[in-house]
């Protein structure tokens, strides 16, 4: 024991009084218990001394620190060093001489917090590597107790592999590097990754100086993602992408491979730079179309599996890794597939037909309408041109109606076939989707699967008979039914339709005709060819009053021409009247003459 002195027995001491309780000795009591007190350390309350341990148990380890009494330190405070032995010196501090029970009271904690600061601050310094003991779990990570103070471990700076069981670091002693403090906050940040990076960066400039193209090594599945699995090399990692996992469709990497299973894979890419490794599991069987039935060939039926499905189509997987793609056109005879979706989901077993096969390509193309005749076929001898038929209206464009004559056999009813002798503007003012309506067969176009329909032509053209009986000049009571944007469309007996300008709207007295007026109208324009008629009610009453004004206008006309020439012949009379007196002068004259003579 340190710092103690050497002690010479009494050479008077009576053992036989001693040991009937009984000491006589010639030193004074008062002169024992001062050499006593001489052989123990001069210790204070809240001092920090080194002590030696003398005991471990389970609840308590006893330290002796040359005191008269060894003191007890709760065994928790020592969690921290599983290795700890007796007679190992350790810190401690002294919260007092002597308890209530005469006890010397210890802490190991606080000895170390006391100096830890000091000590954190020196290993971050100094770039250190520190031992600790991992508390428990938190949020984000875990707690790890350094030289007394509780640190913080994240979670991503436990390993550089992804953390599965945090739980199994919990009461373990590792070794750490302190990385950050907040002085002001007494906060510790440590990192265990940050050691093993710096060993494995030795391993990984080792490794990929050996690493070649095409090389296969074995590896330990360490992290799976949407996008691929990691493969752990021995202390690097390469990227199994998830197109180079299987020569078949794989939804998810966790289909083909699990966490930590041992597998061979192949180097396809590296770039020692930024190492970097690409690596695949496919390359290592061979391609399945190599394997692919000799014998198949275009025309042939095949079973598959729809795997992916798209707007263009549906891809079948008639062997595992080899696909042919449906395309949306070869789905069906009759019905308008816009989505593969419509007909098919992935899963389905679905038997097709082979339509191309290249084996150098790797491509197929395959069809489902071709299990099924082609209603197509021989559409002209089921609805011959000119033939009636009652069909189902499917939908209305702004152009027309499409009408289903059969179950996926649809054709166009053009508005302009819809009637003889309506306007109209929209074909949902003739008829209404699920209506039936009776059509005939106009044209067939059997290589663009069109048939073109009409329902007018179920009539005769009634515009034949109507050039007669609406001739220009020709005058028709009409009602206004609707006004347009540059006139009046005029409702005419026997269905009729007419179109009449604002200008020729216009009442005898000045006014406008008003929607659902029924007047009288003149036809001013006739057009068989663009079933087109103009009418106007201004007409009626503005040609008559030019009419009685032009009979008017002759009758003057008349008059004046009558007195004109009765006003020539006075004029004619009175000039031959001064014609004959003018001669007889003249004779006077002579004969005056004569005698003068």
């Amino acid at each position: 024991m340190e710092n103690l002195k050497e002690i010479k027995p009494i050479a008077d001491f009576n053992w036989d009084e001693f040991e009937k309780g009984e000491v006589a000795c010639s030193a004074s009591r008062q002169e024992q218990e001062a050499a006593y007190d001489g052989t123990l350390n001069n210790v204070k309350d809240q001092e920090i001394v080194i002590g030696t341990v003398t005991k471990i148990g389970k609840r308590e380890v006893l330290v002796n620190i040359g005191f008269k009494s060894e003191g007890a330190i709760n065994s928790a405070e020592f969690r921290y060093n599983p290795d700890l032995q007796v007679g190992d010196k350790v810190e401690v501090f002294i919260e007092s001489q002597e308890d209530k029970k005469g006890q010397l009271v210890l802490s190991h904690r606080q000895a170390r917090v006391a100096r830890s600061w000091d000590r954190i601050n020196e290993a971050l310094e100094k770039d250190e590597v520190v031992r600790g003991y991992v508390k428990c779990r938190t949020k984000g990570g875990m707690i790890v107790d350094i030289f007394g103070i509780e640190a913080f471990l994240p979670g991503s700076q436990i390993d550089v592999r992804p953390i599965r069981d945090y739980d199994a670091y919990v009461d373990k002693t590792m070794e750490f590097k302190i990385v950050k403090i907040n002085q002001d906050f007494k906060n510790v940040v440590v990192s265990h990754k940050i050691l093993i990076e710096a060993e494995l960066e030795a391993q990984k400039a080792e490794i990929i100086s050996k690493l070649e193209k095409g090389q296969v090594l074995e590896g330990v599945v360490k992290n799976i993602t949407s996008y691929g699995a990691f493969i752990d090399l021995g202390g690097i990692d390469g990227l199994v992408h998830i197109t180079d996992l299987s020569w078949g469709r794989v939804s998810h990497p966790s289909e083909v491979v699990s966490l930590d299973q041992k597998l061979n894979v192949v180097i396809l890419e590296f770039d020692e730079a930024k190492k970097r490794i690409a690596l695949g599991i496919k390359q290592l069987q061979p391609h399945p179309w190599d394997s692919l039935d000799a014998n198949l060939k275009v025309g042939d039926k095949i079973k598959g599996k729809v795997v992916v499905l798209a707007d263009y189509g549906a891809f079948i997987e008639v062997a595992p890794g080899v696909e042919g793609l449906v395309h949306i056109s070869e789905m069906s005879w009759t019905q308008h597939v816009r989505s593969a979706q419509e007909l098919l989901k992935v899963g389905d077993e679905v038997e097709a037909v082979i339509l191309s096969l290249d084996r150098e390509e790797r491509k197929m193309s395959l069809g489902l309408k071709q299990l099924k005749e082609d209603p197509w076929e021989n559409i002209d001898k089921r609805f011959p041109i000119g033939s009636r038929h009652t069909a189902k209206v499917r939908n209305f464009t702004n152009f027309g109606v499409f009408v289903e004559i059969e179950e996926g056999i649809d054709g166009l009813v053009h508005i302009s076939d819809l009637s003889w002798t309506k306007k109209i503007k929209h074909p949902n003012e003739f008829t209404e989707v699920g209506a039936p309506l009776e059509i005939v067969v106009l044209e067939i176009d059997k290589e663009n699967r069109r048939l073109s329909l009409g329902h007018k032509q179920l009539e005769e053209n009634p515009w034949n008979a109507f050039e007669a009986d609406y001739r220009v000049g020709t005058i028709h009571e009409g009602t206004i039914r609707e006004f347009v944007e540059k006139g009046a469309v005029i409702s005419l007996p026997e269905g009729i339709e007419a179109f009449a300008t604002p200008k020729h709207l216009v009442k005898a007295d000045g006014t406008q005709a008003v929607k659902g007026e029924t007047l009288p109208f003149k036809v001013i324009e006739f057009n068989k060819d663009s079933r087109r008629i103009i009418v106007s009610h201004s007409r009626t009453f503005e040609d008559e009053a030019k009419a009685e004004a032009r009979a008017s206008e002759r009758a003057e006309r008349a008059e004046r021409q009558a007195r004109h020439q009765d006003a020539s012949a006075a004029v004619a009379a009175t000039n031959a009247a001064t014609e004959k007196a003018t001669l007889g002068d003249l004779d006077a004259l002579a004969a005056l003459k004569e005698k003068l003579s």
